[in-house]
């Protein structure tokens, strides 16, 4: 079956923003210069926590590929001691060396995202599993967690990049090896963000498979995740959790053909929507909950063949159009135009019944 489009919301990475931070020291000052983003413009930048999971905000996107030259020059292993950059020796320092290659992993996916490269995941891929090389559950618990993460991250990216099953039961294994350290107990904000990538993971999954197993599993992990979540410290983290969560409720219900379960996805986009309006995040965000809130409910109008529903689905979309034509992505607009067109050729219908 063909699902409707309904928008994820991607936390900011974190692990990124950390990767840069650390290897930053190793480019020139004026190099070091350009990583601070461009504040001077103040444009609102609708593709904000939409785009994927190397989205971040911190530093610019620019210094990247002079991040990765420098990283591979540190690594390169040719015995050659000159040149200015400081060599990372795997035999004289494993775990610089393996704590270098989830840098350079993570520097690899977030140009592998910004260009739409399989290959750079790939190579990417390969880094973090260089670094599982040194590092083990039992000498180094903490850090063989964080790339277990790094190495789902990378391959949920590159599978729904290819609309590929293999990556993403790669990155289900490399979560559920995170979860193994990372405890709700222990470290409860690394098993949030573990089981929210787990619940992004598996909806992935379940799209492609279209099997509702995937979809249920889904729901539960973003459920779990919620439990470690609240407004004042976690605010766009809970917004993105109900956002997602909702999102792979309203596709098992359509799935299902099941109107409980829309009403369910409704329900928590309107949590999610809640929380994006009380905490003030980008007006975007709370865009995006509405439309994806609207096109469940026209899901359910279709579904119940509700005239009353699809005319408040109507009347939404006209305001959401009218309203926000700044917040909208040009094909979140060209998708809420053909659903306005949807509900409208219901209530015909649904008219011409009547009559």
């Amino acid at each position: 079956m063909n699902f409707s489009t309904s928008y994820i919301i991607f936390p900011p990475n974190r692990v990124l923003e950390r990767a840069i931070a650390d290897s930053i020291g190793m480019l020139s000052a004026e190099m070091a210069a350009a990583a601070a983003p461009d504040t001077t413009v103040a444009v609102a930048d609708n593709f904000r926590y939409a785009r994927g999971n190397y989205e971040q905000h911190r530093f610019s996107a620019r210094i990247y590929e002079s991040l990765r030259e420098a990283l591979e020059t540190a690594l390169a292993d040719t015995g050659d001691t000159g040149g200015t950059a400081a060599k990372i020796s795997r035999a004289q320092e494993p775990l610089a060396w393996a704590e270098a290659q989830n840098n350079l992993g993570n520097i690899l996916a977030a140009l592998g995202q910004q260009r739409r490269d399989a290959t750079l995941f790939e190579r990417a891929i390969l880094c973090f599993s260089k670094a599982l090389e040194e590092y083990s559950q039992e000498n180094s618990p903490q850090e063989w967690a964080a790339t277990q993460y790094n190495l789902g991250t990378a391959n949920q990216a590159l599978g729904r990049l290819l609309e590929a099953t293999q990556p993403l039961k790669i990155a289900v294994d490399a979560y559920t090896n995170a979860l193994l350290v990372w405890t709700r107990e222990k470290s409860p904000e690394d098993w949030m963000y573990t089981l929210h990538q787990l619940g992004a993971t598996l909806h992935t999954f379940g799209k492609l498979l279209k099997g509702n197993r995937q979809f249920q599993k889904s729901v539960v992990a973003y459920k779990n995740a919620l439990a470690a979540l609240d407004a004042d410290d976690y605010a766009l983290e809970l917004t993105a959790t109900h956002n997602n969560r909702a999102v792979t409720l309203h596709h098992l219900g359509e799935s299902e053909e099941n109107p409980d379960r829309l009403k369910e996805a409704i329900n928590s986009y309107e949590l999610a929507l809640t929380v994006s309006m009380e905490q003030q995040l980008p007006i975007h965000v709370a865009v995006i909950c509405r439309v994806n809130k609207a096109t469940a409910q026209n899901v359910l109008a279709q579904l119940t063949n509700d005239a009353v529903l699809a005319q408040e689905v109507a009347d939404e979309f006209e305001v959401i159009m009218e309203c926000f034509p700044h917040a909208l992505q040009p094909l979140c607009l060209k998708h809420c135009e053909e659903q306005l067109k949807m509900a409208q050729a219901q209530l015909e219908a649904i008219n011409s019944q009547a009559g």
